[in-house]
């Protein structure tokens, strides 16, 4: 990080404490500047969240190339929320500990394990692990899902995954097949609300082990609060389902 770009930085996280500080470098024209945002999260002492609106309105001033927060009174070691989030933007995270002032920065490996990840919602959930194993065993790519935690306890909010799976190409079907997803109700919940991939008989993942044996049927999924897993689909996961999924384009 420039100088004159962390020494802007260090005033936004001394003004902000001990609210976490957040913004954007940006690159204009052969200059790199720092963006401040506005910490807009429901606990900004705990986390950052900054407003899509302001986010666009620094890419209408340069090239959005690193997101920037502090971490106060704590080291700027990355949560695991720090770690999904880096990979889901694709950017690098630079990360300021405060009042203490190291500073660190990770940078997006391109390809995160599709088991035994942390659970962070909108960015390494049951969702984005169906994602990313589409992505890997079939080469599909799918538009970013804006997504509220808690969403399926809205009884009048949206119901995802029922009014967003056919624009994503997906249609129903009675019987699962391997690459097939599985849309479940799970807890106490308005809304079908977790999905996994049907893995058929076959546990392995591409570069993975899934220490599973036995003639399945199998299914991938990232259950709230747990890390990413494959487990035997039957029992109670098939009570709890509610669509069988097959997109457009599955081999």
């Amino acid at each position: 990080m420039r100088k004159h770009i962390l020494a802007a930085v260090q005033q936004h996280a001394a003004a902000e404490h001990p609210r976490e500080c957040c913004g954007l470098i940006l690159a204009v024209g052969r200059k790199q500047v720092y963006f401040p945002c506005v910490n807009v999260a429901t606990e900004p002492t705990e986390e950052f969240r900054i407003a899509p609106e302001q986010y666009a309105e620094a890419e209408d001033q340069g090239q959005v190339i690193g997101i920037v927060h502090s971490h106060p009174d704590a080291t700027s070691r990355p949560s695991p929320r720090d770690l999904a989030m880096c990979e889901a933007t694709g950017l690098p995270w630079h990360i300021l500990s405060w009042p203490e002032g190291d500073l660190r920065t990770i940078t997006p490996t391109g390809e995160a394990l599709l088991l035994g990840r942390p659970f962070v919602h909108g960015a390494w959930d049951c969702w984005q692990v169906c994602a990313d194993w589409y992505k890997r065993e079939w080469g599909l790519e799918f538009p970013t899902y804006t997504r509220e935690d808690g969403w399926w306890e809205q009884a009048a909010g949206p119901s995802l995954y029922e009014q967003a799976y056919e624009a994503a190409g997906f249609h129903q079907v009675d019987r699962p097949e391997r690459g097939d997803m599985i849309v479940m109700a799970v807890g106490r919940t308005a809304h079908p609300n977790h999905a996994g991939i049907y893995l058929g008989g076959d546990p392995k993942l591409p570069g993975e082990q899934a220490s599973l044996y036995g003639p399945g049927p199998f299914l991938l999924h990232h259950l709230y609060g747990r890390p990413s897993e494959v487990i035997i689909y039957g029992g109670p996961w098939l009570d709890r389902t509610r669509l069988v999924l097959r997109h457009r384009n599955a081999r």
